[in-house]
């Protein structure tokens, strides 16, 4: 790349409920984080979507937040949908998935990680080591229904299940290189693949074109699960656990299990990254029983943050990003473990109280990663 990158544009979507609350939050940090840390600078610029603007303009994704999403290096996204807002079909307002496929953001990415100071959900001691990535293949599998699901002469209903081998690849070999770079910090990697293969032939094909994947990554470790295995080990020893590929339907529910072994949804980031776009979301919802009292807990939209600042920085040659992102990693620790607890896991710190003590911890944090 010709230069030196000195701006990147984010399209901004707050959205509804927590999803407000916490990015304000965000913004704040990503702010802080960089009068600290320097390097490029972040254009960051909000823009409408979501239940609440649908009320308010009958649109729910209107076309000019997609031309900016298109345009901008990179979309961050709060959370959207509300239960009582719902389009005359009566299904919700899910703009999230609509972006996913208007931008084939194909590898939906859910790190888990436990931080000290957060309350262990495992007795096990072993559970501090909890630090295992969720690799979601998010443009097929049962998803694929979505909107072509038949009820027939209402008797019977049928949704469709679509493996193909292009969508199962192409997941598979971004897993293989997500392990690929978290070897060089633990000395080891790992590839499982979670199906259903002994039951359906969408999974045993599933199975085998990740098989073909593997095989040219022979350094790497590539092993399968079960799917209902893997949610007894994810439980039982998820510190076992480094990199897992797996369909659609099979991701969305294990994030949420996987939340759970770390605090909650509030400790949950993710991305949706396809190759040319890329979308950062904590994985939790809108939150409408705690919405507008100022109880979320922001820490999974600032680690979204982070994930954010390392995909730009590895698309735009620009280190001074990755270590922005490790600096809102490492005040987020600071802040845990110096004893400000989120009410999400029992404490009594809110989103503001959170936010000023991680903001606080940046000078701090900045030593432990220098």
């Amino acid at each position: 790349m010709a230069g030196i990158t000195t701006s990147l544009s984010v399209a901004v979507l707050p959205g509804d409920g927590i999803g407000r609350e916490v990015m304000a939050a965000c913004l704040a940090l990503l702010a802080a984080a960089e009068a600290v840390s320097g390097g490029p600078a972040l254009a960051l610029t909000p823009h409408p979507a979501g239940a609440q603007y649908y009320l308010e303009s009958g649109d729910a994704l209107p076309a000019a937040t997609v031309a900016a999403c298109r345009n901008a290096d990179a979309i961050l996204f709060g959370a959207m949908g509300w239960p009582d807002v719902r389009f005359p079909d009566g299904t919700e307002i899910i703009p999230q998935l609509d972006l996913r496929m208007e931008f084939d953001l194909y590898a939906g990415v859910r790190p888990i990680r436990w931080f000290p100071g957060l309350p262990r959900i495992l007795a096990d001691e072993r559970a501090r080591g909890i630090d295992f990535v969720l690799v979601r293949e998010q443009t097929e599998g049962l998803f694929y229904a979505r909107g072509r699901g038949q009820v027939i002469e209402d008797r019977e209903s049928c949704d469709t299940m679509r493996i193909t081998r292009a969508g199962t690849a192409r997941a598979s070999a971004f897993a293989f290189g997500l392990a690929e770079r978290r070897r060089a910090r633990r000395g080891s990697a790992r590839v499982t693949c979670i199906d259903k293969a002994n039951v359906f032939t969408s999974m045993a094909f599933f199975r085998k074109v990740f098989d073909e994947v593997a095989a040219a990554y022979p350094e790497i470790a590539a092993d399968h699960a079960y799917v209902d295995a893997m949610a007894l080990t994810m439980v039982k020893k998820p510190w076992a656990l480094d990199v897992m590929v797996t369909e659609n339907m099979f991701g969305d529910i294990l994030s949420d299990l996987a939340a759970g072994l770390v605090g909650g949804m509030g400790m949950a980031p993710s991305a949706d990254i396809g190759d040319r776009h890329a979308l950062f979301q904590p994985a939790h919802g809108t939150a409408p029983d705690i919405a507008g009292q100022g109880k979320a807990n922001p820490c999974a939209m600032f680690l979204s943050a982070a994930m954010m600042l390392d995909w730009l920085a590895e698309r735009h040659a620009a280190p001074e990003l990755e270590v922005r992102a490790r600096l809102i990693e490492a005040a987020i620790a600071v802040t845990l473990s110096s004893g400000t607890t989120p009410m999400e896991v029992g404490g009594d710190a809110d989103c503001a109280a959170m936010t000023r003590a991680t903001i606080a911890a940046l000078p701090a944090a900045i030593r432990t990663i220098a």
